[in-house]
């Protein structure tokens, strides 16, 4: 199950990619000569027009192979129109931005019919009350539901925790439904530090409750859902951009990230929990893949962007050497990245530590 649901996932994220490439090249005039998914020898293929589309033998990739893409190919006169290098900057701009930005794309389609669909959310119902806490001095109680703080309406769990970590220290009013009656409860968080996603200290207002675990299904209308799915892609965008940058001041430790083999374990284990967490799960990756794409990095669609910045400011592309060692330079960092992740996904088969 694990490995099919993996398949099935890279599948159409590699598809999605490679799609945007092979889509924009032919809006741009430009001659595709095959379209791949996976890397290596070829498993089945079929040439349709100019384009040969090949499942190949290593599914751990793709690649859209346009005329004139190699440096230093031999091209006819007439071939020179629908060639990559011929094209101006712009237009190879837009053929390269568009694998990354297809699937950003897509995770926003995602999320916008997972938000019609309805997620499940907790509601603001208190599970459990902690002992000697501005919670239990003001006399909340189990099964209290907030339904307002400061005159603000409280429909989910998340609103009201956004709103006490942000307000240590200072007195809110809460309006609490218990059974039948409405009370009114004044209650001032206390200031704690606690460890954000990366393990870095932030200070934050608790008042030591803890959730019952009821939910509801919230869905939104089309405006709403189509808004939230723009908001979700991004917010997702910027943490995979600052998780990197952590990575790299070793806030966050290498043996955290993950390969090929996690990814077919958290594939197999969310689609064991439904369709929604899987297809939510793939949004996720669809959108660390576009950003980690965009990376200026040599063989990366950000590199060539780079690359074709560099070209825009000259008004000439670089020497075929630099671009060249350039190239051979990104390919050994990714390599290493790859060596990496791999021993890690084996550590944790064999350790069996847990992905934090």
């Amino acid at each position: 199950m694990s490995l099919l649901s993996a398949i099935i996932l890279l599948g159409i994220i590699i598809f999605v990619h490679e799609l945007g490439h092979f889509l924009f090249a032919k809006l741009m005039k430009v001659r595709v000569l095959k379209f791949s998914l996976g890397f290596g020898p070829k498993l089945i293929g079929k040439k349709h027009g100019d384009t040969e589309y090949l499942i190949s033998s290593i599914p751990l990739g793709g690649y859209v192979k346009m005329l004139g893409e190699t440096p230093g190919e031999e091209l006819k006169d007439e071939e020179k129109t629908f060639a990559y290098n011929y094209q101006p900057v712009w237009k190879r701009f837009i053929i390269v931005f568009s694998g990354p930005f297809f699937n950003l794309l897509f995770a926003v389609i995602i999320f916008f019919f997972s938000f019609l669909n309805g997620f499940p959310v907790l509601v603001p119902e208190i599970g459990d009350v902690m002992s000697d806490t501005p919670a239990a001095k003001a006399g909340l109680m189990k099964g209290d539901r907030i339904i307002e703080i400061d005159g603000v309406a409280i429909s989910q769990w998340d609103q009201m925790t956004e709103v006490i970590h942000k307000s240590p220290e200072k007195l809110l009013n809460l309006k609490v439904k218990r059974d039948s009656n409405t009370l009114q409860v004044s209650i001032i968080p206390e200031r704690k530090k606690v460890q954000d996603i990366f393990g870095e200290g932030k200070e934050v207002g608790l008042i030591g409750i803890k959730p019952s675990g009821s939910t509801f299904i919230r869905r939104e209308n089309i405006i709403n859902a189509f808004q939230d799915s723009i908001v979700r892609t991004w917010d997702i965008s910027v943490l995979t951009v600052v998780s990197i940058i952590k990575l790299i001041q070793r806030v966050i430790p290498m043996d955290t990230i993950g390969g090929p083999i996690l990814i077919v374990q958290m594939a197999g284990e969310q689609a064991s929990r439904g369709f929604l967490n899987f297809f939510i799960f793939m949004a996720i990756i669809n959108i660390n893949l576009g950003v980690l794409n965009l990376l200026p990095i040599p063989v990366l669609d950000g590199g060539h962007i780079f690359f074709l910045g560099i070209e825009a400011i000259r008004g000439k592309p670089l020497s075929e050497r630099v671009i060249s060692v350039s190239q051979k330079v990104g390919l050994a960092i990714l390599l290493t990245l790859m060596a990496v992740v791999f021993y890690n996904d084996f550590m944790r088969l064999i350790t069996g530590k847990q992905f934090p």
